[in-house]
């Protein structure tokens, strides 16, 4: 029989390792302060560089981060190449010949790699990479929680299934982001985020030759340099008033039919979003804080934390 001394330990030691174990999948903005204390800082100078150098990378930075955690959560996933033994999810159908940026992150990983070790995981900075390049086009900050680790799969399935593609309808958008167990209106929110980038071609024509809510002379410009065949990858801004931006332009576009894909329009269709459309367009302050609470949670879809996953060396390639 256990006597009661021995008891309370085994007591004290199970709600311990509740507490532990509670703690270690918590995300921590101030993870790195003593293991990689410029982490941050050598983060934000590489993405801000290399941003004023091209500013369309603020965008696809922010694109990868999306792009990795809607598919097995935030775990880097999406950067690991093919090899052999496992197939990325580069290739998959929202991905190949669109998501860029990977040598941006390389070039930080390496950076960090130098400073510290095996400490700071390839999840992580494309967590701060994509706040930061929202702050350097002109958009919100927010606090980044931090302690992801890397996975050691990656899912081209769930990379074709998950990622809500630029033909969907409102109902099927709305489906798509709550499985993610976001909101409607976070999906208008993170739609925001096409304020600023590039879509090719090939993933608006359908809307440009064959859709009626649109506005003619938005349409007719762009049908001048996407053809109805041919030249799929050629590209037009998301937001076509001020592209380099972090603005609510993207919004005011909806309201004037010149949503670039379907999928923007869709938000403002005389659907259920119309409203928080029209907020948007009156209180760009709401959109922006709304924005970033709803990173922020992206930011915490399904991190590996404590000793789950790993930290790679290289982001492309696993340890």
């Amino acid at each position: 029989m256990t006597s009661l001394p021995n008891l309370k330990l085994i007591i004290t030691l199970w709600l311990f390792s509740c507490f532990v174990g509670i703690g270690s999948a918590e995300l921590d903005p101030n993870f790195y302060l003593t293991t990689c204390p410029l982490a941050l800082a050598t983060i934000k100078t590489a993405v801000t560089t290399a941003v004023l150098e091209e500013r369309r990378l603020g965008a696809s930075l922010l694109r990868l981060h999306f792009h990795d955690c809607f598919v097995q959560g935030c775990d880097a996933s999406v950067l690991l190449n093919d090899t052999d033994t496992l197939t990325g999810e580069k290739t998959a159908f929202p991905n190949a010949n669109s998501l860029r940026g990977f040598n941006v992150i390389d070039n930080i990983k390496s950076k960090l790699e130098t400073l510290c070790v095996g400490v700071v995981s390839c999840a992580d900075i494309l967590a701060v990479a994509a706040r930061d390049s929202v702050v350097a086009l002109g958009g919100p900050t927010w606090t980044v929680g931090l302690g992801r680790r890397d996975s050691t799969t990656a899912s081209l399935t769930a990379a074709n299934s998950d990622l809500p593609a630029p033909f969907l309808d409102l109902d099927d958008l709305i489906t798509a982001f709550s499985k993610k167990n976001f909101t409607a209106d976070e999906l208008v929110a993170l739609s925001g985020a096409h304020t600023i980038g590039k879509a090719r071609c090939t993933t608006f024509r359908s809307r440009i030759y064959n859709e009626s809510n649109i506005d003619s002379s938005f349409a007719k410009s762009l049908q001048a340099s996407c053809p109805s065949a041919g030249a799929d990858d050629k590209l037009s801004p998301l937001d076509s008033t001020t592209e380099n931006i972090f603005d609510n332009a993207y919004f005011k576009n909806l309201e004037n039919k010149a949503g670039l894909l379907h999928s923007d329009q869709q938000l403002f269709n005389g659907g259920s979003t119309n409203s928080l459309v029209q907020t948007y367009i009156s209180d760009p302050l709401k959109f922006k804080k709304d924005f970033a609470n709803a990173m922020i949670k992206m930011g915490n879809l399904s991190p590996l934390t404590g000793n789950e996953g790993q930290i790679r060396t290289k982001c492309y390639q696993v340890n």
